[in-house]
């Protein structure tokens, strides 16, 4: 299934955790440093300096470009570090996450409150992923380099519905069939 940005709650709600879809279109990358920054702007009632209405953020701190490239690897960080500054921003209009790993029980309240969604990107295929990338862009906070806020254009990004808007979650569902299977196995 293709997805464009930006992130609907109309689309949102056709997604169910495991979904495959493709998502082009823009999105934003920020990381903990980041994520801090927007935090403590919001938490201050202060203009952010992007707009997270319908917005994706990814969770990544791509390499730096060699020469000829849109962006250097760019795969996804481990998302329950963002997990403490992620409610706040699905409150003010955030919508998608993209990273990987579980996320936390308050995360997934505030995804399923705020009507969001989160996705997973394979881990250890940023080579790869960034070939999906055709544009980038540095559009807040350089000085931290590769934690600065890009704005990237993605062309069909591979990515699996983890947290679905309706409180499911892949990694939960996924090992509760795993277990599920071993005893059956096991009578």
């Amino acid at each position: 299934m293709e997805i464009e940005t930006p992130l609907t709650e109309k689309k949102i709600k056709k997604l169910k955790a495991g979904d495959r879809i493709y998502l082009s279109g823009y999105i934003y990358t920020a990381r903990d440093q980041a994520h801090q920054k927007l935090f403590n702007l919001l938490s201050n009632n202060k203009e952010l300096p992007i707009d997270l209405k319908d917005a994706v953020i990814y969770y990544t701190g791509p390499a730096p470009s060699k020469p000829g490239q849109v962006i250097g690897a760019c795969g996804p960080t481990t998302s329950y570090r963002m997990d403490k500054f992620t409610p706040i921003l699905l409150k003010n209009g955030l919508k998608g996450m993209i990273g990987k790993g579980p996320r936390s029980k308050e995360v997934k309240k505030s995804i399923v409150e705020n009507k969001a969604i989160y996705f997973a990107a394979t881990g250890g295929a940023a080579a790869l992923l960034s070939k999906t990338i055709i544009d980038s862009k540095i559009i807040a906070y350089p000085e931290l380099k590769t934690e600065a806020i890009r704005l990237l254009k993605v062309s069909k990004f591979p990515l699996v519905v983890i947290n679905d808007s309706y409180g499911n979650d892949l990694y939960e569902s996924g090992q509760n069939k795993y277990n599920e299977l071993r005893q059956s196995d096991e009578l």
